[in-house]
């Protein structure tokens, strides 16, 4: 049964995962630099239905179909490793507030489930552009645009992308969570709330 359980949960991650890529293609960049990652949006959601662990895995698969589907800047092995690896893993951080979030949803709590909500998804998408702020110092910032310092640069440009990530991600979430609770909850757990 335990088997049967880990074995649904990951194939549940592989699907969110291959839609928080197909979410990828819609265009939302504006220039070079800043972007909004609406993948994140599938990516929270099931990290807190399932936990950190499973949000990470779901996230770190996230990150390497980006490899086939030729979605990958590349400049060197060490930037593409934390930029598709190590960032989109990261997002999974989200999950640290699915325990908390899922007592709320089944509590009925609306206004604590939102702020969860928002808690998890600023989270996560901060662990996520941590990296890619990192990545921008070091291996972009020769591209850093008017002569800009690269950390700076970075900064300003992951931290408006991040930014603006984490608003839509938090304001799709809370919409879910209004429309269908059952969304948060893993299916065991399911039958046991009150609709909010």
């Amino acid at each position: 049964m335990q088997r049967k359980l880990a074995l649904q949960v990951w194939i549940e991650g592989t699907m969110f995962a291959a839609l928080a890529m197909v979410l990828t293609f819609i265009p939302t960049s504006i220039g070079s630099s800043f972007s909004v990652s609406l993948g994140m949006i599938p990516i929270t959601l099931f990290a807190l239905r399932r936990g950190t662990k499973a949000g990470f895995f779901a996230a770190f698969i996230w990150g390497l179909l980006h490899f086939p589907l030729a979605q990958v800047y590349y400049l060197t092995p060490v930037q593409v490793i934390i930029e598709y690896i190590l960032a989109f893993a990261f997002a999974g951080f989200a999950g640290m507030f699915s325990d908390k979030l899922q007592e709320a949803v089944k509590e009925s709590a609306f206004r604590k489930s939102s702020l969860l909500i928002c808690y998890a998804t600023f989270f996560g998408t901060l662990m996520r552009y941590f990296w890619h702020f990192i990545a921008g110092v070091i291996f972009w910032g020769s591209f850093a645009l008017w002569g800009m310092n690269p950390w700076l640069f970075s900064f300003v440009m992951n931290g408006l992308s991040g930014l603006a990530t984490a608003i839509v991600t938090a304001i799709a979430l809370i919409v879910l969570l209004k429309i269908n609770p059952k969304l948060f909850l893993p299916e065991h757990a399911a039958h046991s709330h009150k609709r909010i």
